[in-house]
């Protein structure tokens, strides 16, 4: 089951709307989607598991595709503030923005159905995608413009350089979802995280760089 679900998910609660059946809904919603994707999946099939009625159903949800908005909006925001919470003690710019790549890649490394929910499931629900890929980017430009202030990277563009570290990520993920035999993903971590911290122009210092070069 999808780890980072947690309580108030969708709809806020009002007084006659128990937390409980909407965290139930929505854990069950996480299995049945990442296992048959969000087109394969019944909104019968989630009232079924969750032993709801369709009008428990619609009671906290609209339909399918307003279950699945806030499946993925609460995913993204608990993977986010994880990594906020992770970098408040990191004061070197470089260091941080490398404990964010790690992070996520160890986040879709290890629950491979929050990757499959997050980068697969949400194709051909373009708003949604975009709003993930939006908010990504925001916390990478974010800390790249730190380092710009901190003169660890030069002046740049840092939401280009986002949206550029974005794709590769979004890219290199993919590929170990659909590859048939795919290794573990952190073992692709020390290359990526040494492409994109280069592409910025940062210079790697002491540790961090031999972690980088793997």
């Amino acid at each position: 089951m999808v780890e980072f679900i947690r309580r108030r998910a969708g709809r806020p609660a009002g007084p006659h709307e128990p937390s409980e059946t909407r965290e139930r809904l929505l854990d069950v919603a996480a299995d049945v989607f990442a296992e048959k994707g969000y087109h394969g999946t019944a909104v019968d099939e989630i009232v079924r598991l969750s032993n709801s009625s369709k009008g428990t159903f619609y009671f906290h949800f609209p339909h399918k595709q307003g279950i699945f908005s806030a499946l993925l909006a609460h995913l993204v925001d608990r993977l986010i503030s994880r990594i906020e919470t992770r970098l408040a003690s990191e004061t070197d710019p470089i260091a941080r923005l490398d404990m964010a790549l790690s992070i996520v890649v160890d986040a879709f490394g290890q629950r491979r159905r929050l990757a499959r929910l997050l980068l697969v499931e949400a194709v051909g629900l373009e708003e949604r995608l975009v709003g993930i890929h939006s908010r990504f980017i925001t916390v990478i430009a974010h800390h790249l413009d730190d380092a710009v202030r901190a003169g660890a990277i030069p002046s740049q563009d840092t939401e280009l350089a986002a949206v550029a570290w974005m794709g590769a990520l979004n890219e290199v993920v993919l590929t170990w979802l659909y590859a048939e035999k795919p290794q573990p993903l952190e073992d692709i971590l020390p290359s990526l995280r040494g492409l994109l911290l280069r592409s910025v122009g940062a210079t790697i210092p002491g540790q961090l760089a031999e972690r980088v070069s793997g």
